[in-house]
Parts: C-alpha cells; sequence; structure tokens
C-alpha cells in the first residue's frame, strides 16, 4: 500500500483519536466519522477530512479502520447495506482494530471476502499510551497478503505486529490478553492492599517486587494510578467487563473453565454497580480495599 493512498477511520474514542493522529502526522490522508462530533471536530483540526458516515468514508478511502467499543457497534459500522463493508471499493482492504468477538469478526470477514474486499481483525493492546505513542501490539487474524497490504499502517500503529492465524484469530489472541490483563491488574490490587495493611510502604513494594519475576508492563504504566487513587481512564471498566464476557462466552463454548476470569469479572462488575464503570481498571483497588477494609497508605 503506498503512503500516499487515503485512510477511512471509523471510531475516534480514547484509543481512536490518538491513533487517527499519528496516521496524520505520519503523512497520511484520513477522512473519518465518529458517532459524536466533537472528536471529529478535533481531527479535523489537525488536518483530517470529515465524512457524513461509514458509508461515505469507505467510498472515499483504500483502506479502512475501525475502533469502536463492541459487537453491536461494529455490526452498525460494517455490516448491513448501510456499512462500510457494502460501501467500499472491489479491492480495498478494512482493517478492524476493536476488541469484538471471534464470531463477529469471521462473519465480517466472510461479509468483505464475499465483495471482493480484504479483511482483517486486528485488535490492540497497549492502552491510551500505546495509542498516543504508536507502540500498540497488534493481534491480526486474515490472509498473509492482506496483512502485508496493511503493513504501512501498522507501522505507524504500534511497535509489534503479529499474524496469529485466519480470520478471527487476532480476536482469540485478544480475549487470551484480556484474560491476562484483568487478573494482573486484580492481583497487583488486592498485593498491595495486603503489603499496605501489613504496615509497608506500596511504592516500596511496587519497587521490590518489580525488580523480579512479578514485574510486568501494568505495574509500570499505572503505577501512580494505584499509589494516588487516580482512576483517570486509561482503559474503562466498562470495556474490560465486555471484553471478559466475551472471554467467558468463548470458554463456554469450547469447555475451557476461567475461574481467575470469572472472578476478576465479579470485581468489575462490583465497581459497575458502585457506579464506578468508567474509571480505570487499576479502580479494581476500591474492590480489594473495601474487602479488607483498609485504604492504600494508610
Amino acid at each position: 500500500m503506498a503512503s500516499n493512498r487515503t485512510i477511512g477511520f471509523l471510531g475516534l474514542g480514547v484509543m481512536g483519536a490518538p491513533m487517527a493522529r499519528n496516521l496524520l502526522a505520519a503523512g497520511h490522508e484520513v477522512v473519518a466519522w465518529n458517532r459524536s462530533p466533537e472528536p471529529l471536530a478535533e481531527l479535523v483540526a489537525s488536518g483530517g477530512r470529515p465524512a457524513d458516515g461509514p458509508a461515505a468514508v469507505a467510498r472515499a478511502a483504500d483502506v479502512v479502520i475501525s475502533i469502536v467499543s463492541d459487537d453491536a457497534a461494529l455490526r452498525e459500522v460494517l455490516g448491513g447495506p448501510d456499512g462500510a463493508i457494502a460501501a467500499a471499493r472491489p479491492g480495498a482492504l478494512i482493517v478492524d482494530m476493536s476488541t469484538v468477538s471471534p464470531a463477529l469478526a469471521r462473519e465480517l470477514a466472510a461479509e468483505a471476502g464475499a465483495r471482493g474486499v480484504g479483511f482483517l481483525d486486528a485488535p490492540v493492546s497497549g492502552g491510551d499510551v500505546g495509542a498516543r505513542e504508536g507502540t500498540l501490539s497488534i493481534m491480526v487474524g486474515g490472509s498473509a497478503a492482506d496483512v502485508e497490504r496493511a503493513g504501512p499502517v501498522f507501522e505507524v500503529l504500534g511497535s509489534r505486529v503479529t499474524h496469529v492465524g485466519a480470520a478471527g484469530a487476532g480476536q482469540v489472541a485478544k480475549a487470551c490478553n484480556q484474560v491476562l490483563v484483568a487478573v494482573i491488574f486484580g492481583g497487583l490490587a488486592e498485593a498491595l492492599v495486603l503489603g499496605s495493611k501489613l504496615g509497608a510502604d506500596p511504592a516500596r513494594i511496587l519497587d521490590a517486587v518489580g525488580g523480579g519475576m512479578a514485574a510486568n508492563r501494568i505495574m509500570e504504566v499505572r503505577r501512580d494510578n494505584f499509589l494516588e487513587h487516580d482512576f483517570t481512564p486509561g482503559f474503562k471498566v466498562d470495556l474490560h467487563h465486555k471484553d471478559l464476557e466475551i472471554a467467558l462466552g468463548a470458554g463456554g463454548e469450547v469447555d475451557a473453565p476461567l475461574p481467575l476470569t470469572a472472578e476478576v469479572q465479579q470485581m468489575f462488575r462490583q465497581l459497575r454497580a458502585a457506579g464506578h464503570g468508567r474509571e480505570d481498571d487499576s479502580a479494581l483497588l476500591r474492590v480489594a480495599e473495601q474487602r479488607a477494609a483498609h485504604r492504600l497508605g494508610d
């Protein structure tokens, strides 16, 4: 794919907006649509072009990227007679970077293929930081030829691209990723509350365990969130709850027990019930603190 081709972008949320800006900064022309107008206006101010809907984006673009919240939202923007797939030019490429069910990814890939349009499911990991810095990990399902075509786009958005397998395989990898991330967030919250309640400084605990086998990226990126009780969202509880529903549902389809995942999902549900669904994953600390009747650092 030549660098001067037009890239369509559907979804300018916490992840999508900085990704689209990075594509503009790399010299790509970006035509975009978003359900709410404010993020679209901000992208236009940065040099993007607006479109009045998903179909208009697809008609204007050689490559269309989508990153929306869930299965229903993705089906709305890509599928059906008014979606991007139906409007895309033959030979165009659609790259969905949302986190949705593997079954929907395979369904949309088949719909695109029937129209002569390439399709990749390419969910990402790395959160808002990775989106801003262009260092996302991209997990891809689809044909090797389409992965190669998407290469110049992936180079801008991520630092690691893994072709996992055929259509839907990227979403399978993302479900596994979200299981691991959720369990690490939950374990980190419990460990810090344990150490604090036993009288140790939580910051020193992180310093100590960060040099051993327990070291992880979450501990580095969300350190201050935990220590300062700052739950400004990088990735929202509501979205991770949705992702674990995907993982738990897929596990049920193949009889793969996921007891740790199910427990963290209950913690997320507790946060949502208390009105904290729009906070960052690090808000799992609230649950651990409530269970222990102890506030970190007290």
